[in-house]
């Protein structure tokens, strides 16, 4: 294993610019791509899956933090696409979040990591297991989820809604 000092300085610029990458999404005007917001929809519930099974196996009330966490993050979710700005430009589509809310979630996160981080490199908590099934961590994680999850159908609802009708092939005459 790395030493906390070269480990730290590794992680903590790579986090930083993910930190600034996700603030910047958070606040500017996006192109919608749908395969974007389908990969959404299939990697949180695919990594609640894989929490939910370690967590069910380790610490069952983890399990029920989780549970907790989907659905104030779906709410969030659902509030936050109904305050997001959509546009369209020829056939091109085009949306800037509701910053706020969505800065609010990834902030909770953010602090979460951040503290579990400062305990397993600071206070030298290498032993403890429970990165991943501690009950406040996996309702965060669920809020950040729910959100998400929910703000992804939010935004292929709206694609779903405003995208030009496909033309149907004329059938062919019968002989």
């Amino acid at each position: 294993m790395l030493p906390t000092p070269v480990f730290a300085a590794v992680l903590v610029p790579l986090v930083l610019w993910r930190v600034v990458s996700r603030v910047r999404r958070l606040t500017t005007r996006q192109r919608s791509k749908t395969w974007r917001h389908r990969t959404t929809l299939v990697f949180f519930p695919l990594l609640l899956a894989v929490l939910a099974v370690v967590g069910l196996r380790t610490n069952p009330i983890a399990l029920a933090g989780l549970a907790a966490g989907l659905p104030v993050g779906a709410v969030l979710g659902r509030i936050a696409i109904g305050k997001t700005r959509f546009d369209q430009v020829g056939t091109e589509f085009f949306f800037t979040p509701h910053a706020p809310i969505g800065f609010a979630v990834a902030l909770l996160f953010m602090a979460r990591m951040a503290w579990r981080g400062y305990e397993f490199l600071v206070l030298g908590s290498f032993a403890h297991r429970e990165f991943v099934t501690s009950p406040l961590t996996l309702v965060i994680f669920g809020v950040l989820a729910g959100y998400y999850i929910s703000y992804a159908l939010g935004l292929l609802a709206w694609r779903k809604r405003t995208a030009p009708p496909v033309p149907s092939t004329p059938a062919m005459p019968q002989p």
